[in-house]
C-alpha cells in the first residue's frame, strides 16, 4: 500500500528549498546528474524487469528506447552544462551606448513533470534531466497504468536525492488533481490530447508555463522515387516499436498507388523477417484491457491485407496491415497507437497534402523519397512537429534538434540543450555604463531632442 503523501506540503518544502539557492550552483547540479546516471546504471536489470511487467518489452527495446536515450541525455547534459549555464553576451544597441547586454538563465523553481505509461522510464528521467540542469526542483507524477515501473522510479529517486528537492508521487486521479491544484513554477506534461487540454487549463489558473508532449496521427508518405524495399522495413520498424504504442508512430501511410503491390509485399516479408515464424516473444504488448479493446475494435476484417491476429490471454495485438479506401473510417477518426497500420493510394501529391492539412498537425510526418523537390514542398507545405525523410521516429534520438509538437499536437520542445532552455527563464539583462549619460532622453523635450533621437532610432 503506498503511503499517502500531503502534496501540498511536499510542493512547500520544495519551494523552500529552492528559495534558500541550493539548487543553483553548477556543482550541485552538475553532481546530481552524475548521481541520476549512476543510479540508473546500477538499476539497469530492475528497469528491464519492471517494463517487462509493465509492457512486455524485452531488453534489447528497454534498452534502445528507454535505458539508453535517458543515460546518453545525461551525459549530453554533464558535457555541455557548464557552457549552458554561462551568460550569453548579445551586441547593445547604438542608442543604448555605452552598455553591455547578456541573457542569463535562471531556474523557474518549483516544477511538476507529469509523465506517461508507454515509455515510462524514458519520458519521465528525460526532462527530469532538464529539469536538473536548469536548477529547479521537480515533483515527478509517473503513470499509474505502468505500476512496476513507476514504483521503481519512486525508489530510484528516494535512494539519491531529498523529497524536498526531487520527489514522486504515486497514484492515479485523485494524485493528478491534486497536484494540478498545487502553485508550480512550470509544468511539463506527456500524454493525451485530451488530459493535455485539462493540464493547460489548470496551469491557466496560476498564469503558470508550461510544455505539452502529446500525440496525433502521424502520417507517412511514400513516393515512387522512394526505395520501396527499405521504406517498408522503416516503416515496419517504427511501427512495431513498442507494439505500436508511440507517440510518434507511424499511423497511417499514403502510397503512390502504382507502388502499392510492392510496398504490401515488402511490408510483409520485413515483419516476417523481424518475427520468423511468428515468434512473437519479444513484441510488446498492450498496457492494460481497455486499451487492448480499443485498438482490438479498429480491426476491420474485410480490410485486413496481412496480420489481423491477437491474444485475450496476454492482451496482445500483433502486426496488422488494412487496406483504408474510407478516410472517414474509425481508424483513420482517431490516434490507432497499437500495431494496425492502414494504407491508402493516392496519385497526386497534392491529395497527401490536403488531407494532412486538413486535420490537426500531427507530432510526425515521415516521407520516403529521394526527389528533392517532393521533400521541400512537404517540409515547407505541411505543418508538423517534426520527422524524418527515408526513416521513421529516429529524429527522437537526435538531441540537437529538439523534440516537440505544434498545435494540438503539443507545444515547447526539449531534449539536449533544448531541456535546459525548456527549464529555464532567459533573462535579459543591459548593464549601463556610469561614465556617459544621455541628457537627450530627460525632461524638457524639444524638437531639437526629437531630431537627435531619430538619428538613433530609425
Amino acid at each position: 500500500m503506498t503511503e499517502k503523501v500531503n502534496i501540498q506540503d511536499l510542493v512547500e518544502k520544495q519551494r523552500k528549498f529552492y528559495k534558500e539557492g541550493n539548487t543553483l550552483d553548477y556543482i550541485f547540479r552538475l553532481n546530481s546528474l552524475k548521481k541520476l546516471h549512476e543510479a540508473i546504471k546500477n538499476n539497469e536489470y530492475k528497469i528491464y524487469e519492471a517494463l517487462e511487467q509493465d509492457l512486455h518489452k524485452s531488453e534489447f527495446e528497454s534498452y534502445m528506447t528507454e535505458i539508453g536515450i535517458v543515460l546518453e541525455e545525461i551525459r549530453t547534459h554533464i558535457n555541455n552544462l557548464s557552457k549552458w549555464m554561462k551568460d550569453k553576451k548579445v551586441i547593445s544597441p547604438i542608442s543604448q551606448f555605452p552598455s553591455k547586454s547578456f541573457i542569463h538563465s535562471e531556474p523557474f523553481g518549483v516544477c511538476l513533470i507529469m509523465s506517461p505509461w508507454n515509455y515510462p522510464f524514458q519520458l519521465t528521467m528525460a526532462p527530469l534531466i532538464g529539469a536538473i540542469s536548469g536548477g529547479n526542483c521537480a515533483v515527478l507524477k509517473p503513470s499509474a497504468y505502468s505500476r512496476k515501473t513507476s514504483e521503481l522510479i519512486k525508489n530510484i529517486i528516494e535512494k539519491i536525492f531529498p523529497p524536498e528537492y526531487i520527489s514522486v508521487v504515486l497514484g492515479s486521479r485523485e494524485e493528478n488533481s491534486e497536484l494540478l491544484n498545487q502553485k508550480f513554477d512550470f509544468i511539463f506534461f506527456t500524454g493525451s490530447i485530451n488530459v493535455g487540454k485539462l493540464v493547460m487549463k489548470k496551469a491557466s489558473d496560476n498564469l503558470t508555463p508550461l510544455i505539452l508532449e502529446l500525440g496525433g496521427k502521424s502520417p507517412v508518405i511514400i513516393d515512387d522515387t522512394a526505395d520501396i524495399s527499405l521504406s517498408a522495413k522503416r516503416v515496419a520498424f517504427g511501427k512495431c516499436v513498442n507494439a505500436g504504442q508511440t507517440c510518434i508512430a507511424p499511423d497511417y501511410v499514403f502510397v503512390k498507388k502504382n507502388k502499392k503491390e510492392e510496398f504490401i509485399n515488402e511490408y510483409k516479408k520485413n515483419i516476417n523477417e523481424f518475427f520468423p515464424n511468428n515468434d512473437y516473444k519479444d513484441f510488446p504488448k498492450i498496457i492494460n484491457e481497455k486499451h487492448f479493446n480499443r485498438i482490438k475494435s479498429l480491426i476491420d476484417k474485410e480490410k485486413v491485407i496481412f496480420g489481423g491476429e491477437y491474444s485475450d490471454s496476454t492482451m496482445s495485438i500483433f502486426p496488422t496491415l488494412v487496406e483504408e479506401n474510407d478516410l472517414n473510417s474509425p481508424v483513420m477518426s482517431e490516434e490507432i497507437f497499437g500495431p494496425i497500420l492502414p494504407i491508402i493510394t493516392y496519385e497526386k501529391i497534392e491529395e497527401c497534402i490536403d488531407y494532412i492539412n486538413s486535420k490537426s498537425k500531427p507530432l510526425a510526418l515521415y516521407l520516403f523519397t529521394n526527389d528533392k523537390y517532393t521533400e521541400k514542398r512537404i517540409i515547407q507545405s505541411c505543418s508538423f512537429g517534426g520527422g524524418c525523410v527515408n526513416d521513421t521516429i529516429v529524429h527522437f534520438a537526435d538531441s540537437k534538434i529538439g523534440f516537440g509538437g505544434v498545435g494540438e499536437s503539443g507545444m515547447g520542445r526539449y531534449h539536449g540543450e533544448n531541456s535546459f532552455d525548456a527549464f529555464t527563464h532567459k533573462k535579459g539583462i543591459l548593464k549601463k555604463s556610469n561614465i556617459l549619460d544621455l541628457k537627450m532622453r530627460y525632461h524638457p523635450y524639444n524638437k531639437k531632442k526629437l531630431d537627435l533621437i531619430k538619428k538613433f532610432l530609425k
